[in-house]
């Protein structure tokens, strides 16, 4: 199983979109001001080091020479170098535009009568040694003449940048935990609403009794809630009113089909009362099976059994009658079920496999979730396109269900309202495609109580 990095719940997944938004918008802000601080201490250290070293220069021009490395050695400091460089160098060195920009300014610092050619200005890299670690240092390095032959080198360490201070970080925090606040509440108002609504619509689609969803929420909510509570209500009046309409056609046909089987003693064409009588059996079938689909799964209260015994006396009962059914051992298998409508599940899916396939063979198989009974038969088998029509009331597949059989067409229709109404799932698949048969997989969950 790949382990997945992203959540899957609504809150955790509104909880950390705001976190990541205003992580990424600090960062940006930071970074953005931080830019700003920077473009300005530049422009204010470079202001500052141009008039120190204009003064500089100005007032080594009004020193007597002998004087001027007395005057130097007061000025300089950890971050100021001042050399006096001696002889005419009319050459001055290449400058970059941001170099010669800075030399133009310094130029129009100095007075009018002072020296103005050979300024330059450069930048580079310095070595700073601070007590046994050598320190590498941006530096300012610029030349301004003194005189026809003397030069003032000025070298200034650029200071080491600042750290972020710590009210920024302390804010960025305040305002992470502030904001994943604010979505773990609006996320609760919307996923708890939707929660319930998801386990409302799981338990309807299983068959359950849905529960009523509390309309609460933010309006569209809200909204969804009344929507699915007026929809559950709607399907569950329209089931009620067919299992009604069921029952009172399988009642009502009773009647007649009793008095026709007292009429029919009294025709005396015997060929003609057995005709008449197996109409009447393939009539009473047909209404028991309307009557139980009537039913459907209500009415009997949820127990808890051993699976394997209540499949294991449906199948020593079909034996006893002679019907070719195998069972298979199995260790106790504990569920949660109404034991009366598995029984007739069961059971009609061993009979089907027994009048369609010539043999049921029946097991039970533990899984992750719960048991599957499994029964295969050695018959024809099913195309894949009409698996699921199979299901359908009424539907007989013409090449195995003839009416000859007696099948009525609901049998598998009543066993899979059975198995949904207690969550669990049927599924049919041929076991083999030479040697043919059917296996029906009928899935129970472990131990989950049923509506």
């Amino acid at each position: 199983m790949g382990f997945r990095l992203w959540p899957r719940r609504l809150g955790t997944q509104l909880i950390l979109v705001t976190a990541a938004a205003v992580v990424i918008s600090n960062i940006v802000v930071a970074a953005w001001f931080e830019m700003g601080r920077e473009r300005l201490n530049e422009s204010s250290f470079t202001e500052r080091v141009l008039d120190r070293t204009v003064s500089a220069a100005v007032l080594l021009s009004a020193v007597p020479q002998d004087l001027r490395p007395r005057a130097l050695h007061a000025m300089a400091s950890r971050v100021w170098r001042f050399e006096l460089q001696h002889g005419n160098n009319s050459t001055p060195p290449r400058m970059s535009a941001r170099e010669e920009a800075i030399a133009a300014r310094v130029r129009a610092m100095l007075p009018s009568d002072s020296v103005h050619d050979n300024v330059s200005v450069k930048f580079g890299e310095q070595i700073r040694r601070h007590g046994r670690v050598p320190e590498m240092r941006s530096a300012m390095v610029i030349t301004i003449p003194v005189d026809p032959q003397t030069r003032l080198v000025t070298t200034v360490l650029r200071p080491p940048r600042p750290p972020w201070p710590a009210e920024t970080l302390l804010a960025a925090l305040a305002a992470i935990v502030t904001a994943s606040a604010a979505a773990a509440f609006i996320a609760r108002r919307v996923s708890r609403p939707l929660s319930r609504l998801s386990s409302a619509a799981i338990a309807a689609a299983q068959g359950k009794d849905a529960p009523r969803v509390p309309e609460e929420g933010p309006e569209d909510v809200r909204q969804a809630a009344a929507a699915f509570n007026a929809m559950t209500d709607q399907v569950s009046r329209t089931l009620a009113s067919q299992r009604q309409l069921l029952s009172a056609v399988g009642h009502d046909l009773r009647t007649p089909i009793t008095a026709m089987r007292i009429n029919i003693e009294f025709v005396e064409d015997e060929e003609l009362r057995e005709r008449l009588e197996r109409n009447l059996e393939e009539l009473q079938d047909l209404t028991e099976a309307v009557l139980s689909a009537a039913k459907g799964a209500g009415g009997e209260t949820p127990r808890s059994i051993d699976l394997t015994a209540l499949v294991e006396s449906v199948c020593t009962d079909l034996d006893d009658l002679g019907e070719p059914v195998v069972w298979h051992l199995h260790d106790p298998a504990p569920v949660s079920c109404r034991p009366n409508e598995i029984r007739r599940a069961v059971r009609n899916l061993i009979e089907n496999a027994v009048a369609y396939g010539k043999r049921a063979e029946v097991s039970i198989a533990a899984n992750a979730d719960g048991y599957d009974v499994i029964v295969e038969d050695d018959g024809p088998g099913i195309a894949e396109a009409d698996r699921d029509r199979v299901f359908e009331p009424f539907v007989r597949l013409e090449s195995s269900r003839s009416m000859e059989t007696g099948g009525s067409g609901l049998g598998l229709t009543l066993v899979r309202a059975i198995v949904e109404g207690h969550g669990g799932t049927i599924t049919l698949e041929n076991r083999d495609r030479e040697a043919g048969g059917l296996r029906a997989r009928l899935h129970l969950p472990r131990n989950r109580e049923s509506a």
